[in-house]
């Protein structure tokens, strides 16, 4: 019946809503806040205050990506693809083998950012490559699909990317890390330190521009150019990481610390 899948729908939105805000904040958390915190650490304090913050944040952390994902691939299925909501009108393609192959780029999406990110070693020329890469798949979905279809798929992709980046590398990688901190096991290798903030800092980087895309069928006037919908897109992209290198920068100097700022 239609008034269950309505409420079903409005459910599983208030639950993406929420869990997502628990997610996101700990994200910002991590790396606005106690990445720097941190560094003033000495040993004895790293080992009292670590084994203690980090495993109870990391619960909520990654609680908090499962329960917005898994909501959000329901939203996917009840306002795209169970509602013929896909492709244009005339369109050659099928409603239900654009929705397949949305599917299969959001779970394959994240093995290519892996594969990049592991031969790539210089941040700089990784960025490049990865911003090359969410233009071609903007590119290539407004070719299919219409616009609004196309931008919540292309924050889908940046959520799915961040979902698998926690439970896949940065909770495996913090286990180790806080185990080798109690003593528990040995020491973490610095190379794992390193993938799990370079993760942690990807997702941080996805998440501004993931933000905009996940309200973004509020504004037809941006998506519903249906033959340069996917260059503003781009631009949104751009202009989310910008803003987040900026947000780094701050939670970077003393500003932020002072009194009354």
């Amino acid at each position: 019946m239609e008034w269950v899948q309505s409420y079903t729908e409005f459910l599983f939105r208030w639950i993406h809503v929420a869990a997502g805000i628990v997610w996101i904040g700990h994200l910002y958390f991590f790396n606005f806040v106690n990445a720097h915190v941190a560094k003033t650490y000495d040993a004895d304090s790293k080992k009292k205050v670590v084994p203690e913050l980090m495993p109870r944040s990391l619960y909520w952390f990654r609680w908090g990506a499962m329960y917005t994902w898994i909501s959000g691939i329901f939203l996917l299925a009840f306002s795209y693809y169970m509602a013929n909501n896909m492709v244009p009108e005339g369109s050659t393609m099928s409603n239900g083998t654009a929705s397949i192959l949305c599917l299969v780029i959001l779970f394959v999406a994240f093995f290519i950012y892996d594969i990049v990110w592991k031969a790539v070693k210089n941040e700089t020329v990784g960025a490049v490559i990865s911003f090359l890469l969410v233009v071609a798949v903007l590119f290539g979905l407004s070719r299919i699909l219409i616009g609004r279809s196309v931008y919540i798929h292309i924050g889908a992709f940046f959520g799915t990317v961040m979902f698998m980046n926690v439970w896949m590398r940065i909770w495996p990688a913090q286990k180790k890390i806080i185990a080798g901190i109690k003593g528990t096991a040995a020491a973490a290798d610095p190379s794992v330190v390193a993938l799990a903030g370079l993760r942690s800092k990807h997702n941080t980087y996805m998440s501004v521009p993931l933000a905009f895309f996940m309200v973004s069928n509020h504004y037809p006037g941006l998506y519903g150019n249906q033959e340069y919908g996917w260059l503003i897109a781009a631009v949104i992209v751009l202009v989310g990481w910008l803003l987040t290198k900026f947000l780094y920068v701050k939670s970077a100097s003393a500003a932020p610390t002072k009194i009354g700022d």
